[in-house]
């Protein structure tokens, strides 16, 4: 099956049920399909074609869908490139890509290749147009990702990537045509576009696309939109599990919430599903593998501490320091393989092939699975901070800070945090001789990094820690600063 088909055969199938609706309309299958062969029209019209890569800027919203299966129906591929990004990212993120459109908001600035405000986006299909039968390799998603190098990469995932996985995450979930997803993770991260539209849209299911979130007002939208499933992150139901005790929403139509994107505390899914009446299961995956890996079961046992089962179709090892795999309870390196596994990074072969091989995905993460398989994280890529379920590296924000002329050298850590899971802590040491202002790095980040990137504290020291070989030690540096600022 390919995906750019797959609103012919739903409206051909069942042309009244629901498809997709955001607050501000709602979309039958045949309309959804009328909407995405006009949208694909338009395409065509500004000389799109396949092979092309289109770039959405674009918030949460039925466009934003609509436009995903309008240009895989005219055989080129996505690439979604986040809002809240600077225009440096921005611009660098089009360029990698060869993106040769970007549709942005009516009230959006453009950026560096031919613009399309979203809401001149055509709706009158006029022409009738076939059935696409696009090849299953083609590239469907360039999803950009940090790598510890810091540079964003571009991950590329084809029809067959995430075809396996819609048909992975739909087996897993026990999904069908009564299911109906409540949308509230961004749809420029895989997990939005994979887990939450084009996995429930195969099973037959309806898709609710939210705005943004607010746990003031998302069990409101749950009782207005009664959803069956949603994904989101540990970060969002530390926040949902803090509301005030009087708030007792109805979620009866709820069969489970799905939270990844960071290791979650056993203790706060245990008081979550106590407290609202459904369970939360964990898994974990990454956009090299076309978002997920393992999932704890929906129905059967459900291990709180790890982050459940390989999906179905997918293997897990566990690999030692020699690179041989180890036994069941030892920790080491957890590397994947599957149909769901990405083709590789846009134009970086030495990084491919450093992170595919012999078929296998070498995740950079640490982990051990258990005698039943259950997988539990101990560690992961070197570095990474996740705040909120956002992936930051260092070295991008060490980088910018570098660039400071007053600065010597630039440390960056993530430190534990309540409401984030992790923040961005950075230690800078000055130049013989010169004075460092952190007014200066505060407004430098804030001109060249994205809001969620930029450090909450910056730390003027006189030297920053360094190992035997003259590396920085950040295992020293974190140490160092939990000290410092633990409770007296």
């Amino acid at each position: 099956m390919n995906f750019a088909s797959l609103p012919d055969r739903r409206a051909e199938t069942d042309p009244h049920e629901p498809a997709a609706s955001d607050a501000a309309q709602s979309l039958t299958n045949a309309q959804f399909l009328d909407r995405v062969r006009a949208a694909a029209r338009h395409l065509r019209l500004l000389g799109i074609g396949p092979g092309d890569v289109v770039a959405l800027k674009l918030t949460n919203r039925i466009e934003f869908v609509i436009l995903l299966f309008a240009t895989w129906r005219i055989g080129a591929t996505i690439t979604p490139v986040n809002p809240s990004l600077t225009d440096t990212e921005v611009d660098r993120q089009l360029g990698d890509s060869g993106a040769r459109l970007l549709i942005i908001e009516d009230d959006a600035p453009g950026g560096s290749v031919a613009t399309l405000a979203v809401g001149d986006l055509y709706h009158d299909p006029r022409e009738s147009d076939p059935t696409p039968q696009p090849d299953s390799s083609a590239p469907a998603l360039l999803i950009y990702t940090s790598g510890t190098t810091g540079v964003p990469k571009g991950v590329m995932l084809d029809h067959a990537n995430i075809d396996a996985m819609a048909h992975m995450g739909a087996e897993a979930l026990q999904l069908g045509t009564t299911d109906r997803c409540l949308l509230i993770l961004p749809l420029f991260h895989v997990n939005g576009i994979v887990v939450s539209v084009l996995t429930p849209l195969l099973a037959g299911a309806s898709v609710v696309i939210a705005g943004r979130f607010d746990p003031r007002t998302f069990f409101d939208l749950v009782e207005d939109e009664r959803p069956t499933f949603f994904s989101a992150v540990p970060t969002i139901y530390s926040m949902l599990a803090a509301l005030p005790e009087q708030v007792r929403p109805d979620t009866s139509s709820v069969r489970f919430g799905i939270c990844g994107a960071a290791p979650a505390p056993a203790e706060l899914l245990t008081r979550f599903e106590a407290r609202y009446g459904f369970p939360l299961v964990e898994g974990y995956g990454l956009s090299e593998g076309t978002c997920a890996t393992t999932l704890n079961p929906v129905e059967g046992p459900r291990r709180p501490g790890t982050v459940g089962i390989a999906f179905p179709g997918q293997k897990i090892r566990i690999l030692g320091d020699d690179g041989t795999e180890v036994e069941p309870g030892v920790d080491g390196e957890i590397v994947v393989r599957g149909p769901n596994v990405m083709r590789g990074y846009l134009d970086r072969p030495d990084d491919t092939a450093r992170v595919l091989v012999g078929g296998w995905l070498h995740t950079g993460d640490v982990g051990h699975l258990d005698a039943d398989g259950y997988l539990t994280l101990i560690g992961r890529s070197k570095d990474m901070i996740i705040r909120g379920g956002e992936n930051i590296y260092p070295k991008e924000i060490e980088d910018v800070l570098a660039g400071d002329p007053a600065v010597l050298e630039a440390a960056v850590i993530g430190v534990p945090d309540d409401i984030w899971g992790e923040v961005v802590v950075a230690y800078v040491q000055p130049r013989p001789g010169a004075t460092v202002e952190t007014t200066t790095l505060t407004e430098l980040c804030a001109h060249k990094l994205s809001r969620y990137k930029r450090p909450t504290t910056i730390l003027v020291v006189d030297a920053i820690a360094k190992n035997a070989v003259g590396k920085i030690d950040k295992a020293t540096l974190r140490a160092t600063h939990a000290t410092a600022t633990a409770a007296p």
